[in-house]
């Protein structure tokens, strides 16, 4: 057995953490049924996983993950030459997958643990289907926004830890620091504030964790904003909406009656692009496009955007030189666009000499995950560009996303003020 392992080993070329990864892997799997796989981006967590799922002689393997990332998982188990059934899919698709399985692989499993105080639509269906099996978790970032998700990522398990808890309320009024929030329409209790001196020593035998510093990466990443100057009717635009909470055109119009929709909107108009309420959206002003296609004109560049509408803006400036597929910007020379929150977890844009952020996301998440995606261990440094606009908030919430918090409708207020 030692020798056939070892043998393995060499034809995947894991490095020697990876080997030990495995080795203890499956030993708290096989004592307690759950294992989260804690290592950080670009540290191998698939390859550990799908070692430990060899290792354990598991059968038939189902895998989670995103859509982007499926084929990335499906070549590393090719090339791993392990011989058990692996069913490799998202869980938008989760509903579609038929069959018995021995073994549940969950990736990025933070995503079970957004939604509190109560579970998702996802984990509700995870935990009907497969909450008997054993579970591999892996996240490199198990709980970024509260540690108050940490209880639906073991809630869709019979094996949780919390199982004395029935729901998320119970599990609150111990591990919680419940407080309430005046929205000014009414109070609402926050949840956020979980205890996290409480919540440790109980699910630590259930973690492995994994740095890039333990793994021996040097790189560091360099951040650098640039200041676009958007055309004199978006500044209009942005005045008009903030004043009146409305654009009324000839066919179509643009409503911001509510604090959320007034943020949303400032944050469009301000990259060029507007959604109306008719659901069509429109590209007002390409000059941050024009920006960038200039700016990092020759160079090799992955893009972030945050709107749909945008990516239909850098499409109309960089034209043949864009894609929106891996295997095409892997295998030629053209740039590469990509959703913030699609592709900020599961993929590698290590082939871009630099990334470069159209627009930010209002999510801390999305800003530390999205940014480690030129990350490798033979990369000296990762270059980042973040291109605001001269009318716009990207500044205010890229300073909140800093500080690892959500840019929410007070932050905007707040902006608003100023």
């Amino acid at each position: 057995m030692a020798e056939s392992v070892v043998y393995l080993w060499r034809m995947m070329e894991l490095r020697d953490y990876q080997k030990v990864l495995a080795a203890k892997g499956i030993d708290i799997l096989s004592e307690i049924g759950i294992l989260y796989l804690a290592m950080e981006v670009r540290t191998g967590k698939t390859a550990t996983a799908l070692t430990i799922a060899h290792l354990g002689g598991y059968k038939r393997v189902l895998f989670t993950t995103k859509k982007k990332a499926i084929k990335s998982i499906e070549d590393d188990f090719k090339q791993l030459g392990y011989e058990y059934d692996l069913v490799v899919t998202n869980n938008e698709s989760l509903h579609k997958v038929t069959g018995q399985f021995d073994l549940v692989i969950s990736d990025e499993h933070h995503r079970m643990g957004g939604a509190f105080p109560k579970p998702s639509k996802v984990a509700k269906l995870f935990k009907s289907r497969f909450s008997t099996l054993p579970m591999i978790f892996l996240s490199g970032t198990p709980t970024p926004e509260s540690y108050s998700q940490i209880y639906h990522q073991f809630w869709v398990s019979d094996r949780t830890p919390f199982s004395q808890y029935a729901n998320f309320y119970k599990w609150a009024k111990e591990f919680v620091n419940v407080y309430s929030v005046d929205y000014g329409y009414g109070s609402v209790n926050s949840y956020e504030k979980a205890i996290k001196s409480k919540i440790d020593p109980i699910v630590k035998p259930y973690f492995l964790y994994y740095s890039q510093k333990e793994a021996g990466f040097e790189s560091s990443v360099n951040e650098n904003i640039l200041v676009c100057n958007m055309s004199k009717s978006t500044h209009e635009k942005i005045g008009k909406i903030k004043k009146d909470r409305l654009l009324q055109g000839k066919e179509e119009v643009v409503l911001a009656d509510t604090a959320v929709k007034l943020m949303s909107k400032v944050h469009q108009l301000a990259s060029g692009t507007i959604k109306f309420e008719s659901g069509n959206a429109k590209t007002i002003d390409h000059n941050k496009a024009v920006y960038i296609a200039n700016y990092f004109e020759g160079k090799k560049i992955a893009i972030f955007y945050k709107f749909k509408q945008e990516l239909e803006c850098l499409k109309e400036v960089f034209k043949d030189k864009l894609c929106v597929d891996l295997e095409t910007f892997n295998t030629t020379d053209k740039n590469i666009a990509l959703q913030i929150v699609s592709g900020r977890e599961g993929i590698s844009l290590a082939a871009a000499k630099y990334l470069v952020y159209y627009n930010i996301d209002f999510s801390a998440l999305s800003y530390w995950q999205s940014r480690d995606r030129l990350t490798t261990m033979q990369r000296a440094s990762n270059d980042v560009f973040w291109v605001f606009s001269d009318c716009g908030i990207e500044r205010d919430i890229y300073k909140t996303v800093l500080k690892k918090k959500d840019f929410t409708t007070n932050d905007f207020r707040v902006h608003l003020s100023a």
